[in-house]
């Protein structure tokens, strides 16, 4: 089902309710965990997009796509939305300076210095900035830096960065991955907790090729993951081993 204008948007936390006997944990305004339950989703029933507009060809792993444009490159796969989601956060949050990510080789790619007119020249595996680029803040510089990391980052690199978490409690913002080729990653969207304690997740994914963001099919209610529930963490496309948990 398309969209049409007479059609109201809905966020996240709009379209899903948290499991039978739970409620959500809260997330104040500005931290990542709250962005992420706002971002819009397009209607129910909207098929996954690849880059090129043609179907994905399993169209039975998702249960909301996201309103977030995936463009017309094979750029934004897995590791790449991940990266995307955090980098946008922290642009809205003006936190420039912390949106910095590494290429596969170790080099640093740094927002702060590719807005104020630096850009990244690659030549085989030397990689060093240079003056010539405009000099802006706006949402689409963002989007040419972040193509240039989709480009020379990865799995492995964004495995680097995150910190491994203690495995006691997860968080809207934390994401599973294992670096490889192929790795895949996933990232919590929010995040819903019974009187007991116990957690349930909601987990948004892209693949390979690049494709639209969405938001996968679970086994509790439709679209939540038992937080520790069974040795591994089984989705769609990809199994998970509870170690794979990271943090920013």
């Amino acid at each position: 089902m398309a969209w049409s204008p007479g059609q109201a948007q809905q966020v996240l936390v709009e379209r899903f309710s948290p499991p039978t006997g739970t409620s959500r944990v809260p997330a104040a305004p500005g931290t990542f965990a709250h962005h992420l339950r706002q971002l819009t989703v397009k209607p129910t029933g909207t098929p996954v997009l690849l880059h090129n507009g043609r179907p994905k060809s399993r169209q039975d792993v998702h249960v909301a796509v996201l309103d977030i444009p995936v463009g017309t490159r094979d750029l934004q796969q897995c590791a790449d939305a991940v990266i995307r989601l955090r980098a946008e956060h922290l642009h809205r949050q003006g936190r420039h300076k912390d949106i910095r990510f590494h290429f596969t080789n170790g080099f640093l790619a740094e927002w702060d210095r590719w807005r104020l007119g630096e850009r990244i020249a690659v030549s085989g595996n030397t990689v060093r900035w240079v003056a010539g680029g405009d000099r802006n803040d706006r949402p689409e510089n963002l989007r040419a830096y972040l193509d240039q990391v989709f480009i020379y980052a990865g799995t492995r690199s964004l495995h680097q960065e995150l910190r491994p978490a203690d495995g006691s409690t997860v968080e809207a913002g934390d994401v599973f991955i294992q670096g490889g080729s192929p790795g895949h990653a996933v990232l919590v969207v929010d995040v819903a907790q019974d009187k007991d304690g116990r957690a349930f997740m909601m987990l948004a994914q892209s693949y390979m090729p690049a494709q639209d963001i969405h938001v996968l099919k679970g086994p509790v209610a439709g679209a939540w993951y038992e937080f520790r529930a069974g040795p591994v963490l089984t989705t769609p496309e990809w199994t998970f081993q509870w170690s794979d948990h990271r943090k920013w």
